[in-house]
């Protein structure tokens, strides 16, 4: 399971990298600054993913894959809520909130993981 959040987190900053990209070049400026805050979101959880995997091969414990958990699936609520408006206009009413609450969440059990003694 450790090594799941070293290529979730990989993957997503590549991922990351490549949207930002389109987004810079294919989507007009409305549409890019608004994509902005997801792919900013994006990129910092990538590199919590990739804390969260390495913190996982030292510690030994539920809370460290929870906190990848709550990394997962917060950035895919949240930055995927900010994707869709930014594609369609529309919303996804409060899925980037609880996304954005999964991603403080799981900073704070990434905390706890961190602190507890192995």
């Amino acid at each position: 399971m450790d090594r799941l959040w070293l290529v979730l987190g990989a993957l997503s900053g590549g991922v990351a990298v490549g949207l930002s990209a389109w987004a810079a070049h294919g989507l007009d400026p409305a549409q890019a600054a608004l994509a902005s805050s997801a792919l900013t979101m994006q990129g910092w959880h990538a590199l919590a993913l990739l804390a969260t995997g390495l913190l996982a091969e030292r510690r030994r414990g539920w809370l460290v894959h929870l906190a990848g958990g709550g990394f997962v699936l917060g950035a895919l609520c949240f930055c995927g809520a900010v994707w869709w408006r930014t594609l369609t206009g529309g919303s996804l009413g409060s899925v980037a909130p609880f996304g954005g609450t999964l991603l403080m969440l799981a900073w704070l059990l990434l905390a706890l993981a961190a602190g507890r003694r192995a």
